[in-house]
């Protein structure tokens, strides 16, 4: 069975930092690549960053770049979105996904979901 498991969400004031991860199972882990999407309230959902496991490439939308940096712990089966400089705009529900690899690329057509985790950007 396929499991994508996320945590680390929670509430931050703006400026600060959190650190998401995302554990799968059930899956050849090397051979994927894993995305980071979030949806806020009323709003359409949007791919934050990915990263291919096997050759390390990564992608990130330009409203990110800068401030959040996703990793992998291939030992562990696990990507990490590290995220700083959080904004309220950054409030979301954040998931993460996974499908195979594709040649060249930090992401992929995603198979497995996980079930998201809350990330509030407030003072």
């Amino acid at each position: 069975e396929v499991q994508l498991v996320e945590s680390g969400g929670g509430l931050v004031q703006p400026g600060g930092s959190l650190r998401l991860s995302c554990a799968g199972s059930g899956f050849p882990f090397n051979d994927y690549a894993i995305g980071w999407f979030r949806q806020a309230p009323g709003m359409e959902r949007e791919g934050v960053s990915c990263i291919s496991i096997s050759d390390g490439r990564t992608h990130y939308v330009d409203s990110v770049k800068g401030r959040f940096t996703i990793s992998s712990d291939n030992a562990k089966n696990t990507v990490y979105l590290l995220m700083n400089s959080l904004k309220p705009e950054d409030t979301a529900v954040y998931s993460c996904a996974a499908g195979p690899r594709l040649a060249g690329k930090a992401c992929a057509l995603y198979d497995y979901w996980g079930q998201g985790t809350q990330v509030t950007v407030s003072s």
